[in-house]
Order: structure tokens, then sequence, then C-alpha cells
């Protein structure tokens, strides 16, 4: 993936583009039917009609909730679910690993995640976007 600001390569899942200190896909949102970039603030693609889906605007489609990302970590996050709820599928599976390989004292971890969540310590999700109330 190339940042679209200042065109240099950036890992798919980048948060900041090292080149220019931006988000790689600043200003840019793509259609969910075609995949063509769309301007931002448009409704309807321009390629192939379909109404656009905005994410990361607060309560809309694609947000995730922190209270509810925040709950699965205390409750559930001995077994990662909370990462997976975010899309951090890798930390998901390691927090299953280290809570497995500690005989259930790595669960810790989960439950300072999601008291992290719950403060505002951690507020996005694995694409970057903030987490919604």
């Amino acid at each position: 993936m190339f940042c679209r600001n200042c065109g240099q390569q950036v890992a798919d899942q980048a948060v900041m583009c090292v080149g220019c200190g931006c988000p790689p896909l600043a200003a840019t949102q793509f259609c969910q039917n075609c995949g063509n970039a769309t301007n931002p603030g448009e409704q309807i693609c321009r390629n192939c009609g379909c109404a656009l889906v905005i994410r990361g605007a607060g309560g809309a489609a694609g947000g995730r909730s922190k209270i509810v990302a925040g709950i699965l970590g205390i409750l559930l996050g001995s077994f990662g679910v909370h990462r997976f709820y975010l899309g951090y599928i890798g930390i998901g599976v390691l927090q299953i690993v280290v809570t497995l390989l500690t005989c259930g004292i790595g669960g810790l971890w989960g439950l300072i995640e999601g008291i992290l969540i719950l403060t505002g310590s951690m507020n996005t999700d694995a694409d970057g976007q903030p987490l919604t109330d």
C-alpha cells in the first residue's frame, strides 16, 4: 500500500506514514462495492453508483464500541476476545497461548487491557479508526 499524501510505500496495517507522518489513507475512502477511491464526503460512488458507508464517524457503520471492547477485555480478555473484536487477530491468538502456557495467570493481560480501553488509553481498532463511545 502507498501513502495517499507522499506516495511512500507503507505496511498494510500502518497507522502512520513514516515519510510524512499522516495516516496513509488520509482523506480517502473506498467504495465497498467496487473498491475504487472516492472523495471525502461523497454519499454515492461515481464509478458504480453504490451508496457509500462512511467509516469512523460516531455511530456509523463499521465503528467499534469502546464499551463493548472494554467489557470483553475484562470478562474474556484471557482468551483475547477483545483483540479479535478490534481486529488484532495475531495478538488475540498470542493472548490465548500466553494464558494457556501460564496456567491462567496470563489472563491478567486481557483484564488490564480492558481497563485501559475503558479509560481511553487504547482508543483505535486495527484499521486505525477511533473507537466509538
